[in-house]
């Protein structure tokens, strides 16, 4: 957990927390349509299971979060300001996992024709909305693991 947590306005706190209720009802009226139109001869939980995981894969694999909430917090970096900002990854790793999430559709490797030429990495729109979408899960758990108080 980050030191020392960050100290927020009472009433900020309570947008937030406000809004990650919304996202929960949302959450829960999203997996009641999915509940109601599976319901056939051909659903089952290993199905839903089975798309749950594959949905979620690419946040499963070590440094892909890190490089992903870095791009999303930071904005675009070039390949070494990426490492530089994610201590402890190695070059041959930070280019394999920008090379995944690029294959994924959640990176876009650009490039600008120099001199010297300049290639810099974004996040997509898809990536972008994945992030959005993940903002108030992170922030519930930021909450819950105490990294944010009220002041």
């Amino acid at each position: 957990m980050p030191e020392p947590p960050l100290k927020l306005p009472t009433e900020a706190l309570d947008n937030i927390e406000v809004r990650i209720s919304n996202t929960i009802s949302n959450g829960k009226e999203i997996r009641e349509l999915f509940a109601r139109h599976s319901d056939n001869d051909t659903w089952n939980s290993d199905w839903e299971v089975e798309a749950a995981v594959e949905a979620l894969h690419v946040f499963g694999s070590r440094w892909t979060i890190e490089i992903l909430a870095t791009l999303y917090i930071a904005g675009s970096r070039r390949f070494n300001q990426l490492k530089t900002l994610l201590s402890g990854i190695s070059s041959r790793t930070l280019s394999d996992k920008l090379r995944f999430l690029t294959d994924e559709g959640l990176v876009i490797r650009q490039v600008d024709d120099g001199p010297p030429i300049r290639v810099d990495y974004i996040l997509s729109e898809h990536g972008i909305t994945c992030g959005r979408l993940l903002s108030p899960l992170v922030a519930h758990l930021k909450i819950h693991l105490g990294s944010v108080e009220s002041k």
